[in-house]
């Protein structure tokens, strides 16, 4: 399999990139140009292709060929640049390709999903003072996963809860709407988050699903996931 990772050069992309090695994977990674050093790690090992994740050539030339496409939406600043890193990788993308797109659990899919007031007002001030600061705009990242959920792309849009760091406690469990107590604990390791990303590639029942995810062996998991 060839798998193109945009945003690769984060934390959750270098995880990713991980997984799909082991796999043995063929890996394009794509990452601004000033953050290709942090791929130094997998110098012979994957083809990258430097430049912004909304650049449309960029990424037409990074995903070429692909049969799969991981996306790390992040809404940096105030121009829509996770709402024109999720087009390009729509539009340029094989036409079969699974496409898999990272975010936050604020993401709705059907309107069904139910937070908490301490979660609602976090998202809400967070999302005041990014804009404020012309830093983030969470509702660009709303924006872009509209697009992909509208899209008849072979798409999945993982929803993460609070991350930490730490080694791998194995495949997350997930549910199709936050406010499922088996995702109370709304805490996953960032490496079994890049860990699920990378397993949506080659699974079919995730096709056009948004699953909200929570680490196995949190409390809530434990308690309210179903046996495979």
């Amino acid at each position: 399999m060839k798998v193109c990772i945009v945003g690769a050069s984060g934390k959750l992309g270098r995880y990713m990139v991980r997984h799909a090695l082991d796999r043995g994977y063929e890996v394009v990674g794509v990452c601004r140009g000033k953050s290709v050093g942090k791929l130094e790690e997998f110098a012979g090992r994957i083809t990258v292709v430097p430049g912004a994740t909304d650049d449309r050539e960029v990424i037409r030339r990074a995903v070429a060929g692909c049969d799969g496409v991981l996306t790390v939406l992040v809404p940096w600043g105030v121009k829509g640049y996770s709402t024109g890193t999720a087009q390009a990788v729509m539009d340029h993308a094989p036409a079969a390709a699974r496409l898999v797109f990272s975010c936050g659990w604020h993401i709705t899919r059907d309107g069904q999903d139910v937070y908490g007031l301490t979660f609602r007002a976090f998202v809400k001030i967070f999302g005041w003072l990014g804009r404020l600061a012309r830093a983030v705009d969470i509702n660009d990242q709303v924006e872009a996963c509209r697009r992909v959920f509208a899209s008849g792309t072979r798409w999945t849009v993982v929803r993460g809860s609070d991350l930490e760091e730490g080694e791998s406690q194995g495949l997350p469990v997930w549910s199709r709407h936050v406010g499922d107590p088996v995702l109370e604990s709304n805490l996953t390791r960032r490496v079994d988050f890049a860990l699920f990303m990378v397993e949506a590639l080659v699974n079919d029942e995730l096709v056009h699903e948004a699953p909200a995810i929570v680490g196995c062996r949190t409390p809530s998991a434990r308690a309210y996931a179903q046996p495979a």
